[in-house]
């Protein structure tokens, strides 16, 4: 295999400041990167791709999301989250080939909207695995699957089925990687749970999970009342049987363990002082996703202060049911105008090596630093400010040492 080098007017490494007249040599994976003069010395033989006044970045990685619904349109404004969930797919009229059609046409929209908009590197929650992970195991995007269970309530029984289907490593491969996601405190057990967590820890799998996403998650686990028991009563499937928990979402996921893995916790929007000190303390990383965020009218995030306290802290787009599209950059955006005086590296890092981090994936991808793989994101723009400014969206971008 030959060295490639690419070339441009800035390089921003997310490990290192930026490299003004940068280069980077690599094959399928980095070889080398430094300034241009340096690197077509040591790389005489090499193929060059000089793409001037741009902005080279490692490939984004999109911590968050639910590729399988990419078919769907962000709904008018919901009543609430729980009537979001509801309305989202009317399941009584749905059949097994209604579903696999719904994955069959969203998975293809989200890859390409995904690569459209630089994102390389996908944390996907795969509800649907049994459809979309053999849709995802050829790339070209890099995909940690995570299989989502529910089973709760009157469905505790389906514990087994959900779980076998959710952690089947039949489809892995070079670009996917299977992970399990018990989905949130409303829709899963603790025994649910711990089955998850096991078998993450057994295997050294990646976990995720939604967190108090909502203010009714604590109600719901304090009582079994509140909007979410109400979702379960629409659907003719709650008992009382369901185990009462006090104490709020984050420290249910703390005792269960959860906070001393590298857990990926979608969303915590709503967070405590001692559950930011709760959080310090662990392992886990929170993916933000703001635009989604803004669509349901959470209050402020407190993504600052969990960078602040130590927090690793990503960002990601949830899904086009709740976000009008996987644009990750416009989540950046959002962002900057929220926090206008936040540092614009760390943004930045929030999509690449931060999020790398979450989705277990930093040694691989996230930085343009060699031994990761070649996977860039080429933006003709002066600064990394400046496409936060803008709606400039990626002129080429590069996975595995070839451009898509």
């Amino acid at each position: 295999m030959s060295v490639k080098i690419l070339r441009a007017s800035v390089i921003a490494p997310m490990d290192r400041a930026p490299i003004v007249d940068g280069a980077i040599a690599f094959e399928d994976r980095i070889v080398d990167v430094g300034d241009a003069r340096s690197m077509l010395s040591q790389h005489s033989d090499a193929k060059i791709f000089d793409v001037g006044e741009s902005i080279i970045l490692p490939g984004l990685v999109n911590a968050h999301a639910h590729l399988e619904l990419s078919a769907f349109c962000q709904a008018p404004e919901p009543k609430s989250f729980a009537d979001w969930l509801l309305n989202l797919v009317p399941r009584s009229t749905l059949s097994a080939a209604d579903v696999q059609g719904m994955v069959e046409r969203g998975i293809p929209a989200g890859v390409e909207q995904c690569l459209r908009f630089g994102v390389t590197s996908v944390g996907e929650i795969s509800k649907q695995c049994m459809f979309s992970r053999p849709m995802l195991q050829s790339g070209p995007l890099r995909v940690v699957s995570y299989g989502e269970v529910q089973a709760m309530a009157q469905r505790r029984g389906l514990l087994d089925e959900r779980f076998a289907t959710a952690t089947d490593l039949a489809n892995e491969s070079q670009w996917l990687r299977v992970g399990v996601s018990p989905h949130a405190p409303y829709t899963v057990e603790p025994e649910g749970y711990k089955r998850c967590l096991e078998f993450a820890r057994r295997e050294h799998r990646p976990i995720a999970t939604h967190l108090a996403e909502s203010p009714d998650e604590a109600t719901f686990l304090e009582h079994g009342t509140g909007p979410f028991r109400e979702l379960w009563d629409a659907l003719n499937h709650w008992d009382d049987r369901v185990p009462k928990y006090m104490g709020g979402p984050i420290r249910f996921a703390r005792d269960l363990g959860l906070l001393d893995y590298p857990t990926l916790l979608a969303h915590v929007n709503y967070c405590d002082d001692d559950e930011l000190n709760i959080l310090a303390r662990g392992k886990a990383s929170v993916v933000y996703c703001p635009r989604t965020h803004r669509y349901f009218g959470h209050p402020p995030h407190r993504w600052r202060e969990m960078l602040a306290r130590g927090i690793n802290v990503a960002v990601g787009t949830d899904s086009c049911a709740s976000s009008p599209d996987l644009n990750l950059v416009d989540d950046l955006r959002l962002l900057h105008e929220i926090a206008p005086v936040a540092s614009v590296s760390t943004l930045w890092e929030m999509a690449t090596i931060r999020a790398a981090t979450a989705i277990g994936m930093a040694d691989q991808v996230g930085s343009i630093t060699p031994g990761k793989f070649a996977d860039f994101t080429i933006f003709e723009a002066p600064s990394l400010k400046a496409i936060l400014e803008s709606h400039v969206t990626p002129r080429e971008v590069w996975i595995r040492g070839d451009r898509i």
